[in-house]
C-alpha cells in the first residue's frame, strides 16, 4: 500500500509538482464554490461594461456587464466536468478494446486494431462538423465527442501492456487450469495494466480540456450563456484591443491547468516507479 508519507516527499521534492497539485487543489476548490458566491454569471449590468478588473470586480467586466470573476470560476466547473467525464469514457473504452484486443488476439485483434486505425485517421474537425449535424452543440454533446473519439491511445497502451502481462508464468498457469478468460483479464491482466492506465488517465483530462477549449472557441462546444473557459476566449475575440483581460485571463487558466495535469502524470509515474 502507497503511504501517504512516501507520496508527501515525491510532491515536496520538486516545485513543479508542488505547484501543479496545489493549483489543481485550488481549482476543485474554485468549482465547488463558485455556486455559493452571491454573484450571477449571466447577470447583465449595461452601466459597467468592460470595466477592467477592479476591486468591485477582481477581473473585470465583460462587454455586456457580466462580473468576468464568477464566469470564470464557472468555466472552471465546467472544464473540469468536461475533462473529468470524457476521460472516464475514453478511459473505460479504450480499456476494453485494449484488453480484449490484447489478451485474445488472432482476428479479433486484427479488427479492432483496424477500427482504431480508421478513427484514428479521422481528422477531429470533420468529425465535429458531421456530428454537429446530427448533436446540438453543448455540454453533453462536446463530452460524448471528445470521450467516444479519444480513446484509441489508450487502448493501443493497453493492448501492448496486455500482450506483455498474458506471457508471464501466473497467467499462462491460469490458463492451463482452465480458469475463465474473463477471470484472468479481471484477477492477472488489469492488475498489470493499472499503472500506465492510471498515468495514461490523468493526461487524457489535459487533452480533453484543451479540445473543450479549442471547439469552443470555434463555436462548436459550449454554447452562450454557459461560461466555459474556451468560450470566453471566442467572446474575447471582438474586445482583445479595449479589453484584453478578457482573453489572457481564461487563457492562463487553460495552460496552467493542462500543465498541472500533465505534471500529475508524472508524479503519479514516480510514486508508483518508488513502488517497484
Amino acid at each position: 500500500m502507497i503511504k501517504i508519507k512516501k507520496i508527501g516527499q515525491v510532491i515536496f521534492s520538486s516545485p513543479v509538482y508542488t505547484f501543479s497539485v496545489v493549483f489543481l487543489i485550488m481549482l476543485i476548490i474554485l468549482s465547488l464554490i463558485a455556486p455559493l458566491l452571491p454573484l450571477d454569471p449571466n447577470a447583465t449590468d449595461v452601466s459597467n461594461m468592460s470595466q477592467p478588473p477592479s476591486l468591485a470586480h477582481w477581473f473585470g467586466t465583460d462587454e455586456v456587464g457580466r462580473d468576468y470573476f464568477i464566469r470564470v470560476l464557472y468555466g472552471v466547473r465546467v472544464s473540469l466536468l468536461v475533462g473529468v467525464l470524457a476521460m472516464l469514457t475514453a478511459t473505460t473504452i479504450g480499456t476494453l478494446v485494449g484488453l480484449t484486443a490484447g489478451y485474445f488476439g488472432g482476428l479479433i485483434d486484427s479488427i479492432l486494431m483496424r477500427l482504431l486505425d480508421v478513427l484514428s485517421a479521422i481528422p477531429w474537425l470533420v468529425l465535429v462538423i458531421v456530428l454537429s449535424v446530427f448533436l446540438k452543440p453543448g455540454l453533453t454533446t462536446i463530452i460524448i465527442i471528445i470521450g467516444c473519439f479519444s480513446w484509441m491511445g489508450i487502448a493501443r497502451l493497453i493492448r501492448g501492456e496486455t500482450l506483455a502481462a498474458k506471457e508471464r508464468d501466473y497467467v499462462i498457469y491460469a490458463k492451463f487450469i482452465g480458469i475463465p478468460p474473463f477471470k484472468i483479464i479481471v484477477r492477472h491482466i488489469l492488475p498489470s495494466v493499472l499503472p500506465t492506465l492510471i498515468v495514461a488517465a490523468s493526461a487524457s483530462i489535459s487533452g480533453a480540456i484543451m479540445t473543450e477549449s479549442a471547439l469552443s472557441f470555434l463555436g462548436m462546444g459550449i454554447q452562450q450563456p454557459m461560461a466555459s473557459w474556451g468560450s470566453l476566449l471566442q467572446n474575447a475575440q471582438s474586445s482583445l484591443q479595449r479589453a484584453p483581460y478578457m482573453a489572457i485571463l481564461p487563457g492562463l487558466f487553460v495552460v496552467f491547468t493542462v500543465y498541472s495535469f500533465n505534471n500529475l502524470g508524472d508524479l503519479i509515474k514516480s510514486i508508483l516507479q518508488r513502488e517497484v
